[in-house]
C-alpha cells in the first residue's frame, strides 16, 4: 500500500494526495462488496457532479479526472485498498484469539500478584461483617493471602445468593 502510494499522483503535492488516497481508502471501506472498476466509476461519478456544482473537496481534480495516468493510479490505488482490507479482514480472528489470551494473561497475573500480598482492611472487615451477617465461623485469615480472602468472600456470597433473589 505505501509503495504504490509513493508512485501514483506525482502531479498532486502531499496535501492533495493524502486527501484524494484518504478519500477514495474510506470509499472502499464503505464499499467493500463492489469490485475496483465499480468503485472507480462511483468515485468519478461523484467528483463530476460535485466539479459541476462547483462544491468538490478537491477542486483540482477538473484538470486531471479525464486524465488517462490519473484513471489508471485512482484504479491501482483501489485495488491496493482492496488487497489491504481483504487481509486485514483475514487477520481479524488471530487478533482477537491474541486479545483474549492477553485478556487471561492480565488476569493471571494479577492473581499471582494477589496471591503474595495480604489482605486489605477492607477485605478484612467485609469478610468479619458477612460471617457475623450469616452466622459463618470465621477463619483464620492471618495466614490468608488477598487472593485467598477473595476466593472466600465469593465462595460466601455464592453459598448464600438465593437471599438476593427477588420471589415474584
Amino acid at each position: 500500500m505505501y509503495q504504490i502510494k509513493n508512485r501514483i499522483y506525482p502531479a498532486f503535492d502531499k496535501t492533495q494526495k493524502s486527501g484524494v488516497c484518504n478519500y477514495l481508502r474510506a470509499l472502499v471501506k464503505q464499499n467493500s462488496g463492489l469490485s475496483s472498476q465499480e468503485i472507480l466509476d462511483k468515485f468519478l461519478e461523484d467528483e463530476r457532479y460535485y466539479l459541476e456544482l462547483n462544491a468538490s473537496r478537491f477542486p483540482f481534480l477538473a484538470e486531471f479526472i479525464e486524465d488517462e495516468e490519473f484513471l489508471r493510479d485512482t484504479e491501482d490505488y483501489i485495488k491496493e485498498c482492496i488487497k489491504y482490507y481483504e487481509y486485514k479482514e483475514k487477520q481479524r480472528p488471530i487478533i482477537e484469539a491474541n486479545k483474549e489470551f492477553e485478556k487471561k494473561k492480565r488476569k493471571f497475573l494479577q492473581e499471582v500478584k494477589m496471591s503474595r500480598e495480604k489482605p486489605t482492611k477492607k477485605q478484612l472487615y467485609y469478610y468479619d461483617r458477612l460471617c457475623k451477617k450469616y452466622s459463618i465461623e470465621k477463619k483464620n485469615v492471618e495466614e490468608l493471602s488477598k487472593l485467598d480472602l477473595r476466593n472466600e468472600i465469593e465462595r460466601i456470597l455464592n453459598e448464600h445468593s438465593d437471599d438476593y433473589k427477588i420471589i415474584d
